[in-house]
């Protein structure tokens, strides 16, 4: 692989200053969360009139050293980069997701996840979904185990020749009355997310779908502007000009969302205060008909 990458730089960028001298769980739930918190879930260099590639030199540099986040096979492909290096048994392996409106799972793996085995215990790692679907730390690979996290309990469940992720969450509760309506709101408590082969995966594997997804005009990427990013509380999310923020309540089984729909003169002062992005390229915001929940 090619050089001028660093772990210090990476640590920094996603503000972790432990030992990373021991390739242990604690480590590796530590830094999935850093991840979460400080690398945005999005697609906007598409919209700006830049590339997304899968170079791993090209990542890191606008991952980590732009202060930029990226879709799954950027950021999933920089974390499981990070994982070798610090002496993690990684492979990287492909997802399709569920795709509610058709009740199946789309035909090519357009999600890139990682597997990482600890002490002889294997763990999905997942650090690029965005929104209520985003994990804050790896799931032990066991079948039909509820996994609680912040956003709700999480499941892996074995159906012989593929691994499925779902989800059970919380009601919405939303401030806004004119957003009571919104096709951007999940009403469905348990929801299926994607399913996933332990086959390992190369990068070859997923160069064409990267192209694809960033080219075809039914992909949801090119008819939707995206920008998520985790919070302590919850998440923050920019779809279009609509600009959400979601706190988890889990004592009152709701999640508060908060939405209001943003003009285009100030997309740009959203982004930088609210993902700390600075686009150097105009960005022109998307938000045409496709199936899209936070």
């Amino acid at each position: 692989m090619k050089g001028k990458m660093n772990l210090e730089e990476y640590f920094k960028r996603i503000g972790f200053h432990g030992s990373y001298d021991k390739p242990d769980l604690g480590t590796l739930k530590l830094i999935h969360k850093q991840h979460v918190m400080s690398l945005p879930f999005e697609n906007l260099s598409m919209h700006c009139g830049e590339r997304i590639t899968m170079d791993l030199e090209v990542i890191f540099n606008k991952l980590v050293r732009s202060n930029r986040g990226g879709w799954c096979m950027e950021n999933n492909s920089l974390f499981g980069w990070v994982l070798r290096k610090m002496g993690y048994d990684t492979v990287t392996l492909g997802s399709k997701v569920f795709h509610s409106t058709t009740n199946v799972f789309g035909p090519a793996d357009t999600h890139l996840i990682n597997k990482v085995v600890i002490d002889g215990k294997a763990y999905i790692t997942d650090v690029s979904f965005g929104v209520s679907s985003q994990l804050w730390e790896p799931l032990e690979l066991v079948s039909g185990k509820g996994q609680p996290q912040a956003a709700g309990i999480f499941r892996l469940i074995d159906k012989g020749d593929i691994w499925v992720l779902e989800k059970t969450g919380r009601k919405p509760k939303v401030v806004n009355p004119e957003f009571a309506k919104s096709s951007l709101v999940n009403r469905v408590e348990t929801n299926q997310i994607y399913c996933f082969s332990l086959v390992p995966r190369e990068v070859d594997h997923f160069l064409e779908t990267n192209n694809k997804l960033q080219t075809d005009p039914s992909s949801l990427f090119t008819n939707k502007t995206i920008c998520s990013l985790q919070t302590p509380t919850g998440f923050r999310a920019l779809v279009g000009w609509t600009y959400s923020e979601v706190t988890y309540k889990p004592e009152e089984d709701v999640d508060v969302l908060d939405m209001r729909d943003i003009p285009d003169e100030e997309i740009d002062q959203i982004l930088k205060e609210k993902f700390c992005i600075m686009l150097k390229d105009k960005l022109q915001p998307v938000n045409k008909t496709a199936c899209y929940t936070l």
